[in-house]
């Protein structure tokens, strides 16, 4: 068989054995955002490209190296969304979801695109769930999101996250720091990465970001934003830090997790783990005041988080003896004169909500039981001329191994007793 055609690098096929899993994670993070009053928006796959370059930032990695984008056939620039926290902000101003009340909770799941190197953890396409709680400034809204993410993570079963959180202050204070990291950097200018010395000039909090390993040695006696911080700003952290130990979340203070997006206002935070390796960040998040306003919306403030669904599937290990969808009941036909009542049968037990499958093959009765226990069914119905002129049906239990012969009457029934 020709392999000419394979996945693009850095994307990934989602086989069924696969999928069965995903609906699993997927279906938590659905009843756990409506357990807390989140309301789901999904939005176009491409923006136009200035809602990136105005909200993320020009000179951030994903607006200058890896958004997919493209001009259409009327000379627009467009972009594949590398994030969805400026289309959910495009939305809300655009449908005045203002207006439907001074609090909006919204949750999203959904697939991103960006041009990175591909290894564990970081696709090219890939998918991310998150939240948006726009309207409050208060700190309580912050910890709420960040327990929020918490609470997901734990459902899902994710071992030994580290809750990591920070302040970038509001702009009164992150323009002291700014200045003071630059007095403490310029001097040590040439020891900096290109990328870096770059970033000295546009954004030097984003030098704070680094993952380079001389750099953090460099940060080591770079100044703390917390000295930075005014009043209400630093009220404002100590709060959320007070509100997550009021609830039991173990956390620690980074003073130099900034997050790479220049969004981002006052709470920053990062939820990591040991299982993932290089790309350790399951999920973060933060608050971001300015960007609505920034966006052509009415001055709102906001706080959310987003995480990757592939990093957190590796955080929680591969399943052992995955199989394809679990089929409760495999018809067996011993005839083929019983294939004629098949489909009748097959499609009163599926209007009845039992889940069923046949063969299509006609195989013998041997093959179709081995194809039954390849799909992990429970039970076997099986037809043949002797059940059709008694208008029966055998049951076998694949577990225990008893065979019980039932009227077809009383099939369904029997079947949704089991």
């Amino acid at each position: 068989m020709s392999k000419s055609f394979q996945a693009i690098k850095g994307t990934k096929d989602l086989l069924p054995v696969d999928t069965a899993r995903w609906r699993e994670f997927e279906a938590v993070i659905h009843d756990t955002m409506q357990q807390w009053g989140f309301g789901e928006i999904r939005t176009p796959i491409f923006e136009k490209t200035e809602l990136f370059s105005r909200s993320v930032g020009e000179e951030s990695d994903i607006v200058s190296k890896q958004m997919y984008t493209f001009i259409d056939q009327s000379d627009t620039s467009l972009t594949l969304r590398p994030e969805l926290t400026a289309p959910t902000m495009r939305a809300y101003i655009q449908h005045n979801m203002d207006r439907e009340g001074a609090l909006t909770k919204l949750y999203y799941m959904d697939t991103l695109f960006r041009q990175e190197r591909p290894q564990a953890g970081r696709l090219r396409q890939f998918n991310q769930f998150g939240a948006e709680a726009i309207g409050s400034p208060h700190p309580e809204q912050d910890a709420e999101v960040i327990v929020l993410a918490c609470a997901i993570l734990n459902k899902l079963g994710v071992a030994n996250p580290t809750v990591l959180v920070n302040t970038v202050g509001s702009s009164e204070s992150r323009e002291r720091y700014r200045s003071e990291l630059v007095n403490f950097l310029t001097p040590l200018k040439n020891e900096l990465s290109e990328t870096s010395q770059k970033r000295l000039k546009s954004n030097p909090l984003r030098i704070l970001d680094t993952k380079d390993k001389k750099e953090v040695a460099l940060l080591s006696d770079a100044p703390d934003i917390l000295n930075c911080l005014n009043s209400e700003d630093l009220h404002h952290f100590e709060k959320v830090q007070g509100f997550l130990n009021e609830l039991g979340i173990a956390h620690e203070c980074s003073n130099k997790l900034v997050r790479g997006l220049d969004y981002y206002t006052r709470t920053t935070f990062e939820i990591t783990s040991p299982d993932v390796g290089a790309q350790n960040a399951l999920c973060g998040g933060g608050r971001y005041d300015e960007l609505i306003e920034q966006l052509g919306g009415k001055p709102t403030p906001a706080v959310g988080f987003a995480a990757g669904i592939e990093r957190i599937m590796l955080a929680l290990g591969e399943k052992q003896d995955q199989t394809t969808e679990k089929v409760m009941v495999y018809i067996v036909t011993a005839s083929e004169s019983a294939v004629d009542s098949l489909f009748r049968l097959a499609n009163k037990l599926r209007q009845n909500g039992i889940s069923t499958s046949f063969d299509t093959l006609r195989r013998s009765v041997k093959a179709q039981m081995r194809e039954a226990n390849r799909l992990a069914a429970t039970h076997a119905v099986i037809v043949g001329d002797e059940e059709i002129a008694d208008s029966s049906a055998k049951v076998k239990n694949f577990k225990t191994g008893e065979q019980n012969t039932i009227s077809m009457n009383d099939l369904v029934s029997h079947l949704k007793s089991l």
